[in-house]
């Protein structure tokens, strides 16, 4: 039962559909719980050491108390709601993703608003060395992180006038957000304190 599971869920199965797939042996509440258990064990494969060229960018999801009954900070949200300032703000978690050319892959939510060099040592500076070169995009902390480990550094900036320097862009790991932002919302919204588990 718990390999049709997963084939339902490589599937895109909504967890209902799942349930029907399994002839309701399960409820849909309990795949839920099911879900999770796959998610959080395959979060614990360790992430391997980055090659040569490495891309990183950060995205960003709405901070989601979604399940939650009584929430105090600010008013729920309508399925599809928006943050309630513009640009990045305490509304959104930050997610950092780091791949490089042989497409290994670090996918972590980093905690809420911008992204820190502190956060980002703590995140992925065990999975680096010397050797590596970073292309990112021109947010300053990824700068003032390439230059705390002395690590060569590649920006590009957000107005895209210019995408590529040579063999240097951040052209997969952009490619790889826009993947991860469509695999999410096939479960219409995640709480964040979940998040780390559907970035696995």
């Amino acid at each position: 039962m718990w390999v049709r599971f997963i084939e339902c869920l490589i599937e895109g199965y909504s967890l209902r559909k799942c349930a029907e797939q399994l002839n309701d042996e399960v409820t849909h509440v309990t795949l839920f719980y099911w879900r999770h258990k796959i998610l959080a064990a395959l979060k614990q494969i360790p992430t391997e050491s980055f090659q040569g060229i490495v891309e990183m960018d950060e995205t960003h999801f709405l901070y989601s108390e979604k399940g939650k009954r009584n929430i105090t900070e600010r008013k729920p949200r309508k399925r599809g709601g928006k943050a309630k300032y513009r640009g990045i703000s305490k509304d959104q978690v930050c997610v950092l993703d780091a791949r490089d050319r042989q497409k290994m892959t670090y996918s972590g939510a980093l905690g809420r608003g911008r992204i820190r060099t502190t956060k980002l040592d703590e995140a992925i500076g065990g999975h680096l060395s010397d050797s590596n070169v970073l292309c990112t995009d021109s947010w300053r902390a990824f700068s003032s992180y390439a230059n705390a480990k002395g690590l060569a550094h590649y920006r590009f900036k957000s107005d895209g006038k210019q995408r590529v320097k040579g063999v240097y862009h951040i052209q997969n790991v952009n490619s790889y957000h826009s993947r991860l932002k469509k695999w999410m919302d096939r479960f219409n919204g995640v709480a964040t304190k979940y998040l780390q588990h559907y970035l696995a």
